[in-house]
């Protein structure tokens, strides 16, 4: 497989300096021992105390999902061994507020060493909840806007830090009005729930007219609502952007059949989502950085007070792009972005975590 450098966010000035990275599996390498000395560092090495970490999500699928297995992977690389010395308790609310609230008071009563929340709704849900226990947030595309951060960048509780995924605007947009040059007006279907989602509609109507473009948003509450919101894009949008929304990540093939009759080409922030059938995406890696959360979670677990971990953004891109999704969606990419992009029609989906 041929492996592509990584983008750096100081290098997002121009879009032709994009690259992208190969989405490698971050499982420690084979090095195994002779099986004496193995079982005579297996004596030797010290066992680190027993810990309880709970993790929780808003919803199931599968950018959150790679990210809680990197979360896991990184926890179990550090020492840590389910079944030994490590618990794990994941909960999923099932896209529904009401059952995040309940998980939330589950998770104090059961006060777990660390708590991981994904998403913004189960982050908020959390600081709500506990003043006291380590909540490692991450999957959060906007952690000031959540107010679990304030703008210079101290957590807004003491219990609190975590990694963002706040993706910069201005790459998505060059990238855009590359591979669609006429483009004049960007759909936006937005879970108006979602924090997040509301602090990036009100990012691109800022960014957008400034760059002769119009947003065309349309709100909604429910996965269930993602198809008829695609399709009331019909000629009034050229092409569809999406972020993190998670509403939208459980119902990506609803938005995509839709995108694909009314042929407006879906670009995304996740490899997983061009997988499912958007365009492409320029986003992380979401593997990486559920490692990248993992390496904080362990720090905790290890002794560091939370508030000695601060909070991070994960400063690395990645461009994906799915030439047979376009091309159903009425968009062919020009040779300059498939030279310096993944392509994942060509490149295997990894198997994350352990041989089940």
């Amino acid at each position: 497989m041929k492996v592509l450098s990584v983008l750096h966010f100081g290098a997002l000035s121009a879009l032709m300096g994009l690259t992208a990275c190969s989405n490698t599996n971050n499982n420690a390498q084979n090095t195994a021992e002779p099986a004496t000395v193995a079982s005579q560092a297996d004596q030797t090495a010290p066992t680190k105390p027993a810990k309880t970490v709970a993790i929780t999500a808003i919803v199931e699928h599968p950018s959150l999902d790679a990210i809680r297995q990197g979360v896991i992977d990184e926890i179990e690389a550090q020492g840590y061994e389910q079944g030994k010395n490590l618990t794990v308790n994941f909960q999923s609310a099932q896209g529904s507020t009401a059952i995040v609230g309940q998980i939330s008071k589950q998770f104090v009563a059961d006060n777990p060493d660390v708590i991981v929340a994904l998403s913004t709704p189960s982050a908020q849900s959390m600081a709500a909840a506990s003043k006291d226990i380590p909540i490692v947030y991450t999957a959060v595309s906007n952690p000031i806007a959540a107010k679990l951060i304030d703008s210079n960048n101290q957590p807004t509780q003491a219990n609190i830090t975590g990694l963002s995924s706040q993706l910069p605007l201005a790459p998505q947009l060059d990238f855009m009005q590359q591979i669609m040059p006429n483009v004049n007006a960007i759909g936006y279907v937005y879970s108006a729930g979602e924090m997040n989602s509301v602090s990036l509609k009100n990012d691109l109507n800022a960014e957008l007219p400034k760059r002769g473009l119009k947003l065309v948003e349309i709100p909604t509450n429910r996965p269930n609502e993602i198809a008829m919101a695609t399709k009331a894009l019909d000629g009034k949008a050229q092409m569809i952007y999406t972020s993190l929304d998670n509403n939208v990540a459980s119902a990506m093939e609803s938005m995509v059949e839709s995108a694909n009759t009314l042929k407006l080409p879906i670009i995304a922030s996740d490899e997983f989502s061009v997988r499912r059938g958007a365009a492409a995406a320029l986003g992380v890696n979401d593997y990486d950085f559920g490692r990248a959360t993992g390496k904080m979670v362990v720090k905790i677990l290890d002794g560091t007070p939370v508030n000695q971990v601060a909070p991070a953004v994960m400063n690395e891109l990645t461009l994906y792009v799915s030439p047979k999704h376009a091309q159903l969606q009425g968009l062919t990419f020009p040779d300059s972005v498939l030279q310096k992009a993944l392509n994942v029609d060509t490149t295997p989906a990894l198997t994350y975590g352990k041989a089940k």
